[in-house]
């Protein structure tokens, strides 16, 4: 009896040992375990209620000696409970989905304040299409392109060919809107001590890393990214942990830093010194769809409230959650959407925003931007500007890139090649019945507007080059110049005043 305890004792030390030292995993298990019992708890809570009841009814008879009577009341209700465990679990799938979305828009608002002012950029593809032209004689394949906002600059990390192997390169560029210097810096993982990567094999594999540093945490492979501090590219992994027991939410939990040189990972919550987003972006998205309960139950189960991301047109893709600067924000940056009525309407109506940086663990503050006026849809957009500027949209290889927010009710588009950025679009959504759009040089100098909206800035620097120019015509005078009774008393006093200066200069010289 001793030796059978002492081998069972033993046996669950090893699986005890197993399952500590199996550290991602167990987080894995432990994640997808809680989800599932997140959706069945309740059924299975009253599944459980239904048996004991059962169990209850059939001992009470049994007691009283209504041994047969009670096979079919615990029949009977075995069938009831069936019945009702099946409703709960079909209600509880529907309702705690609901309950979900209302747990992402904990920290939502919804104003009619419009959007800070943002900065635009270079479309993402085209930051995506230069990575390859500009690795040189690099052997790997493009693992994660992203945008890092604070830099301005594009980053890509590439994956060393192989197995068992981690990152080969890390690169960093400057793709600037209106031409300007391209600038690049790459820097080498030393592959033999920093050799893991996301999804690799065995010890190769970062997330196994991160786990054993920090367990119960996970990430999504596109939140990573790489920078480059000087020569050592780090990667940048931000962090989730989950909450919550019949609701379960993801939180963020930090960021795990990657160094390329020594191969040493760090996990920290002081996300301050990160040269780049430290809240995951797909953290960010999942709030964004939360907004479909910003209504009730109904509401949400009909899909009559909440937004979409808009998916046509140029933004088809790459249409949600675009990483832009603040223009007034000591650097500070934010996640945008253009969002789109639930159902088949397609214009833009509001914009969410969400910061790219956060402190502490619960979730970053969401605005959804109601706008006055709405935009028309990214598709409508692109056909508007290739019939209003259809001089310079579009020949050969060039296209119109992302619709972006870019402050207030405005949005941008580029216009160009995946290698040359032109032009830029401008709108500030439909005013008087009519979308109006200026057409830029790609660093935002002004060339003409198919429709100026009142009041603009636009409206006011078209006004002003248009009373320069009459000026500079009075100044010559008008083209008739026989017919002086089209003079103005001002231009009379001018070529009364040349005239004399000529006569004076003609007898001087003899």
């Amino acid at each position: 009896m001793g030796g059978r305890v002492l081998r069972g004792g033993l046996w669950l030390g090893v699986a005890g040992f197993v399952f500590w030292y199996a550290s991602y995993y167990t987080t894995i298990l432990v994640w997808e375990l809680r989800k599932i019992f997140a959706w069945f708890a309740l059924p299975l809570l009253a599944a459980a209620g239904t048996a004991v009841v059962c169990l209850l009814v059939w001992w009470l008879r049994r007691r009283a000696g209504q041994s047969g009577n009670a096979g079919n009341a615990a029949v009977t209700l075995g069938c009831l409970g069936v019945v009702v465990g099946l409703g709960l679990t079909v209600g509880w799938l529907v309702y705690g989905a609901y309950l979900q979305d209302r747990a992402y828009m904990a920290t939502a608002r919804v104003v009619s304040e419009p959007v800070p002012p943002l900065t635009p950029r270079a479309p993402y593809v085209v930051g995506k299409a230069q990575a390859a032209p500009n690795l040189g004689d690099v052997t790997g394949e493009i693992a994660d392109i992203t945008y890092l906002p604070d830099a301005d600059r594009f980053a890509t990390l590439v994956e060393r060919r192989g197995l068992l192997a981690g990152y080969e390169v890390g690169l960093v560029q400057d793709i600037p809107l209106g031409g300007g210097s391209r600038g690049q810096e790459r820097c080498a993982f030393d592959v033999s001590v920093a050799d893991a990567r996301i999804g690799g094999w065995f010890s190769h594999n970062l997330g196994r890393k991160i786990s054993a540093v920090k367990r119960w945490v996970r990430f999504e492979a596109d939140d990573a990214y790489v920078t480059c501090s000087g020569s050592t590219p780090v990667v940048v992994v931000p962090l989730k942990r989950q909450t919550g027991l019949l609701v379960v939410t993801e939180r963020p939990a930090g960021v795990a830093l990657y160094d390329g040189r020594t191969g040493k990972l760090t996990v920290t919550t002081d996300t301050s010194a990160v040269p780049g987003p430290s809240y995951p972006i797909s953290l960010a998205a999942r709030q964004r769809e939360g907004t479909a309960a910003v209504g009730g139950f109904s509401d949400w189960w009909f899909e009559r409230s909440g937004w979409d991301a808009s998916e046509d047109g140029a933004n088809e893709g790459n249409e949600s959650e675009f990483t832009l600067r603040h223009q007034h924000g000591g650097g500070a940056s934010a996640y945008v959407t253009p969002l789109t009525p639930q159902g088949e309407a397609s214009s833009v109506v509001a914009v969410s925003a969400i910061p790219t940086r956060h402190r502490g663990g619960g979730l970053a503050p969401m605005t959804v931007h109601r706008l006055d006026p709405t935009w028309s849809s990214p598709k409508a957009l692109v056909a508007l500007i290739k019939a209003e500027y259809r001089d310079v949209c579009c020949y050969n290889d060039d296209e119109v890139f992302e619709v972006v927010p870019t402050g207030g009710s405005t949005w941008t588009a580029t216009i160009g090649s995946e290698q040359n950025i032109r032009y830029r679009v401008e709108g500030r959504g439909q005013v008087a019945g009519r979308e109006a759009t200026c057409l830029k040089a790609a660093d935002g100098a002004l060339i003409r507007c198919a429709y100026a909206a009142p009041g603009s800035p636009e409206e006011q620097e078209l006004r002003r080059r248009e009373q320069q120019k009459q000026q500079e015509q009075s100044a010559k005078g008008p083209p008739g110049g026989g017919d002086l009774t089209q003079y103005t008393n001002e231009q009379l006093a001018a070529l009364q005043g040349r005239l004399s200066e000529e006569m004076i200069r003609r007898l001087k010289s003899g």
